[in-house]
């Protein structure tokens, strides 16, 4: 391990092997630090953090810092990191509100400058975020999603897989997956055919999530019409054309179109 003199590690906190710790770092009590991981000058991971193996802490980040919930009561909660995470400067991730409850972050994302999660998020693998993106607490991000600068996303909003928001949006109600929103609030734009080229999703199944597109957001029918249509005319419908349905379709299950959150 290579650890500057100047870094502050509690006794309790627990190390794997060749972990690199900068100046000024601290590791506080019941933090865990996966094998391979650098913490940079001045970054802060906070009790009861833990971190996979491969993980870049850049410097002025603070992980597992308490969450932003005036109902927390200093209860024991989490925040778990997976592997192979980029987290770079001033980046805040919180731990969870509620008794045990866990914040957790999955593996391979990039989380660019002062960009946030908040507590009781769950977010996936393999997402791009972008400076100064802000994700409230109780939102769910699926796989391969790519967020612009400077977003905003309202709290218990669930963003489907392969999403791509663009820079400066307001979300605040659920993303479905595969499709590009934008604006204030964000809206549907289209379909993320870039990123489905990229996580190689058939062309076949691209051209069914174009035409679904059309039929939810550009035709006179309503959602739930819109979907027997569709369902109707794809004789052989994709996985993904079926994953954007049924994310769809229950949009509405919750509050102000976010399903995760309570009536």
């Amino acid at each position: 391990m290579r650890i500057h003199p100047t870094a502050v590690i509690d006794s309790s906190a627990q190390l794997g092997t060749d972990v690199s710790v900068g100046a000024y770092a601290v590791i506080e009590a019941n933090a865990q630090v996966g094998d391979g991981c650098e913490i940079a000058p001045f970054a802060v991971v906070r009790s009861h953090t833990s971190l996979g193996p491969r993980c870049r802490v850049h410097s002025g980040a603070v992980l597992g810092g308490e969450p932003q919930d005036l109902k927390f009561k200093d209860e024991r909660t989490y925040l778990k990191i997976g592997t192979d995470n980029q987290i770079r400067e001033y980046v805040t991730v919180h731990r969870a509100s509620g008794e045990e409850s866990a914040t957790v972050i999955g593996d391979g994302n990039l989380f660019m400058a002062y960009s946030h999660v908040g507590h009781n998020s769950i977010v996936g693998s393999h997402i791009l975020m972008a400076n100064s993106v802000a994700i409230s607490g109780h939102c769910v991000v699926e796989d391969y999603v790519n967020i612009g600068g400077l977003a905003a996303i309202h709290q218990f909003v669930t963003i489907g897989t392969m999403a791509m928001l663009g820079g400066l949006s307001r979300v605040v109600r659920d993303v479905p997956p595969y499709l590009m929103v934008e604006g204030n609030p964000a809206r549907p734009r289209g379909v993320n055919v870039r990123g489905l080229v990229r996580w190689d999703v058939s062309e076949a199944s691209r051209d069914s999530l174009r035409r679904a597109y059309r039929m939810l957001y550009r035709s006179e029918y309503n959602i739930s019409d819109a979907i027997k249509h569709i369902l109707e005319e794809e004789k052989e419908p994709s996985a993904e054309l079926l994953r954007l349905l049924e994310f769809v379709r229950h949009i509405d299950a919750g509050s102000r179109g976010r399903q995760a959150n309570p009536h």
